[in-house]
């Protein structure tokens, strides 16, 4: 990469962030596109996300992702936001539009690409389960409905939570007990596991037998990134289930991003190649 006066710059602001693969599938895809662009990570701790956007402001810097803690805290800041960003009240994009800040969320997106592309599944006419009612998981929930799901069942510990994001699904959102999570898997076409578990490289968030109750031509899909082959997929695979990781998501949001600050077509194959090259070895 080389720097010049003229270098246009963009960043990920999160804490933690130091671990973060986007610099490395980011530059990636500036490398591979010509562009003179730079991406760097800030670490910005909890509460100073609107110190953040004045910096993107004062700095012109062209484009911002967010990370944990910041995506609602920048979703109360910008100037404007994205439909989807509005339902989900999160931001993990931030574009300039002249003056102005423009708040997206790409995640969703990301997450049926990685499936369309990554998988060859379309989930329209699709049963779906959702492991998880965090952001991820509402990001997903309303990015499936969107897609034209039959159905997406939310599966969490706090049933009120679980309500909260199967109401992003609108009329075929429901939610099921983790007690009784047989029932949903047995006509699903479609688990996603959008919790934390797993990153342990040991932990998985169902028990291991459930995964016998999914139909054959089932797709298992983790949005935990680190592994790449989490504990669930290690099992899914070893019952001959289809399997997606956590990287493709991460990809085609990164994707959605560069394709809004650049509007120059990303270079998906290179950014995926980045983004495995940047994991912790042996992970």
């Amino acid at each position: 990469m080389r720097l010049t006066g003229a270098t246009r710059l963009a960043a990920v602001i999160g804490d933690p962030i130091r671990h973060s693969r986007s610099p490395a599938i980011f530059n990636a895809a500036f490398a591979a596109t010509g562009l003179d662009w730079a991406y760097l990570a800030f670490e910005v701790p909890g509460g100073r996300a609107a110190a953040a956007l004045d910096a993107m402001r004062v700095l012109g810097i062209e484009g911002l992702s967010v990370t944990m803690p910041h995506k609602t805290d920048v979703a109360h800041l910008v100037d404007e936001l994205s439909s989807q960003a509005a339902r989900l009240d999160a931001v993990n994009c931030v574009a300039r539009d002249g003056d102005r800040l423009i708040g997206h969320n790409t995640d969703g997106a990301g997450f049926v690409s990685s499936l369309r592309i990554g998988a060859g599944f379309d989930p329209a006419g699709r049963r779906c389960v959702v492991l998880g009612a965090g952001g991820a998981a509402r990001a997903v929930v309303l990015a499936l409905a969107e897609a034209g799901a039959a159905e997406v069942v939310v599966v969490n510990r706090s049933p009120d939570r679980a309500a909260d994001a199967a109401e992003l699904a609108g009329a075929i959102g429901r939610i099921a007990e983790t007690s009784a999570l047989a029932a949903p898997l047995a006509d699903a076409d479609l688990l996603v596991n959008a919790t934390p578990v797993g990153m342990d490289a040991i932990s998985t968030p169902v028990d291991a037998a459930l995964l016998d109750v999914l139909p054959d031509g089932a797709l298992v899909a983790d949005l935990v990134y680190q592994p790449l082959v989490t504990p669930l997929l290690g099992l899914a695979a070893g019952r001959g289930l289809a399997t997606l990781d956590g990287l493709g998501m991460l990809v085609y949001q990164a994707a959605e991003a560069f394709e809004r600050w650049t509007a120059t077509a990303a270079p998906v194959v290179e950014m995926r190649r980045a983004g495995e090259a940047s994991g912790v070895p042996g992970e």
